[in-house]
């Protein structure tokens, strides 16, 4: 009976080690940063951009909808470069921007020259710091979610007639 209860025990034990020894040297999924919506992430310095996507129906304007989380105790001024231009934008010190969401307006992004359903090669950089560069997904306001961020039309000038 003795011999019946060791016996057990080691094919417990034998179990117990082998199935968990599978999770020592897989990788964990769950550890793995991957972008979960649309957009695309990139970090410099101190700064995380995430969800960034452009949103565009026009051949030369779009709008860059993004959140950035500042991790450091300094605002600073995030230069954004991208096909046809470049534009700077403010980042609040210690905590999150929010560009075209939650009701605040996107950046608008003049002369943009890549056209939807392509991505556009961008460059995010403050101060000294190295540049973090990502490829950005340009979409169109198809998807209903995307609709409210595009890009304002710009006014129409009517010819004024003269009395």
């Amino acid at each position: 009976m003795k011999t019946r209860f060791i016996t057990s025990a080691v094919l417990a034990a034998t179990v117990l080690v082998g199935t968990a020894g599978c999770n020592l040297i897989a990788p964990q999924a769950t550890l793995k940063h991957y972008d979960a919506s649309d957009g695309v992430s990139a970090n410099v310095g101190t700064l995380d951009v995430r969800n960034a996507l452009v949103i565009t129906h026009s051949k030369t304007e779009a709008v860059l909808a993004m959140t950035v989380v500042n991790t450091g105790d300094k605002a600073q001024t995030l230069n954004v470069e991208f096909p046809g231009g470049r534009t700077t934008v403010e980042i609040a010190a210690s905590g999150m921007t929010t560009f075209g969401a939650d009701g605040k307006p996107g950046i608008t992004l003049q002369d943009f020259t890549t056209p939807a359903g392509a991505d556009a090669a961008m460059s995010f950089q403050y101060g000294s710091e190295t540049a973090g560069e990502a490829r950005v997904p340009v979409l169109d306001p198809v998807l209903k979610e995307y609709e409210t961020i595009t890009p304002v039309p710009s006014p129409s000038v009517s010819p004024s007639t003269g009395n």
